[in-house]
């Protein structure tokens, strides 16, 4: 009996000692999930992502990018990379809606993409007007134009800044775009005198800035934004109202106004308005009845407000000259214009802010700027002593839903440190 004992305790120890050696050799994961992460390694390792351009794989490419030159076309540039005169006149007369070739313009970019061998066809090229838009050329075999957009990305950003010589400086020191202060002039065109900013006036603001794969590409728009200038404040609230999105002030006011403040952006004043003023050329002295704009020539001329042009000539002294009636009360002049822009001619209508003409020097000029006046009921008026009425305010059905978006801005506005410089 106790041999029997002793053989079966044998048998039994045997037994647990295969079983132990069994699972000692198992994996720690069941043998689906094994199978499951060998088949995610081998993926990962044998198809690496293809990084993408344009809709191009770039990884198989051999690139080249430039800059267009002045006076450089498209032909200069593609002959310079072997492509053929045939392709090229393929190119050129393509339809224009898909393709202008004429319309390429100094400055902006383009992209060549090459076979990576010894071969080095050219496979693709790719025109880049703006950041954004792009045209893609399928060179080799048959010719394909297509065009694209770059993927873009917003984000809401904040700056402010307190004013020590001008907006631009202020904005460039907030390390924000300092195209934000050409925005900014927009919406406090009918409020803000950016000739006369004083040391010390203060701004913030929320907005919209583009990206394209973490790059900044300009400045999308303005959300909310605060000004102080020359001691009192303006906010800009922006309301939809009447299907119309549109910045109003703290009180409900429209930041709109019959005029602008001024026809053209960022230049300096060099004459004022003066009853009085020892004129440049002829050494007398006489009344200026306008403000003189100092800018250089070709800078962009606006109409301050709606009205119909009734004079777009030349004037003797005051040169190539457009003159706006706007009501029954204003009518304002541009002088010295290099020439006019396309339609503008008289009995035309114009809105606030349409091109009218460029900056010149013709007539008695001792040199490119604009000479700007401003008739109240036919008498000269200072052009910077204009007081202009707001337009429609917020509606009285509309001012619960103003008030919120009113408190929700001017609460993220006051959380705004001012940035000293």
């Amino acid at each position: 009996m106790k041999k029997q004992l002793l053989f079966i305790l044998a048998i039994s120890l045997a037994i647990l000692a295969i079983i132990h050696t069994y699972r000692g050799n198992q994996p720690l994961v069941p043998d689906h999930s094994r199978d499951e992460i060998s088949h995610l390694t081998e993926d990962s390792v044998l198809i690496p992502e293809t990084r993408l351009e344009y809709g191009i794989a770039a990884d198989s490419f051999r690139m080249v990018e430039g800059r267009i030159l002045r006076n450089q076309n498209l032909s200069h540039i593609l002959s310079a990379h072997n492509i053929s005169n045939q392709k090229i006149h393929q190119i050129a007369n393509s339809p224009r809606e898909l393709f202008d070739a004429r319309r390429i313009r100094a400055g902006n970019t383009y992209k060549m993409y090459f076979s990576n061998d010894s071969s080095n066809i050219p496979h693709y090229f790719v025109y880049k007007p703006d950041p954004v838009r792009y045209v893609k050329i399928k060179l080799h075999d048959t010719l394909l134009i297509e065009q694209g957009a770059r993927e873009v990305s917003r984000m809401l950003k904040s700056s402010s800044g307190q004013i020590n010589s001008s907006l631009w400086n202020a904005i460039a020191g907030s390390k924000a775009s300092p195209v934000l202060a050409i925005e900014l002039s927009e919406i406090y065109a009918w409020n803000v005198d950016f000739f006369g900013l004083q040391k010390g006036d203060q701004f913030k603001v929320y907005y919209y800035e583009n990206y394209i794969d973490s790059i900044p590409v300009g400045i999308d728009k303005i959300e909310a934004a605060y000004f102080n200038h020359r001691g009192r404040e303006f906010y800009a609230i922006p309301f939809e109202q009447d299907s119309v999105l549109s910045f109003f002030d703290q009180d409900g006011n429209s930041l709109r106004r019959a005029f602008l403040k001024a026809p053209l952006r960022y230049s300096r004043i060099s004459s004022g308005f003066s009853h009085s003023r020892m004129h440049p050329i002829h050494r007398v002295r006489r009344p200026h009845h306008g403000v003189d704009y100092a800018a250089p020539a070709g800078t962009p001329v606006y109409a301050i407000g709606d009205g119909r042009v009734t004079q777009a000539n030349y004037s003797g002294g005051a040169g190539n000259m457009v003159r706006i009636r706007h009501n029954s009360v204003y009518t304002t002049g541009y002088m010295h214009l290099r020439n006019f822009a396309p339609g503008i001619r008289p009995n035309v209508w114009v809105n606030q802010g349409d091109l009218i003409g460029y900056v010149g020097s013709t007539g008695t000029s001792t040199g490119p700027h604009l000479d700007f006046r401003v008739w109240r009921n036919g008498q000269p008026v200072d052009p910077l002593r204009i007081e202009s009425p707001p337009v429609e305010p917020v509606s009285e059905v509309n001012l619960e839903s103003f008030g919120r978006e009113r408190q929700k801005w001017i609460e993220k506005l006051e959380r705004l440190n001012i940035i000293q410089q």
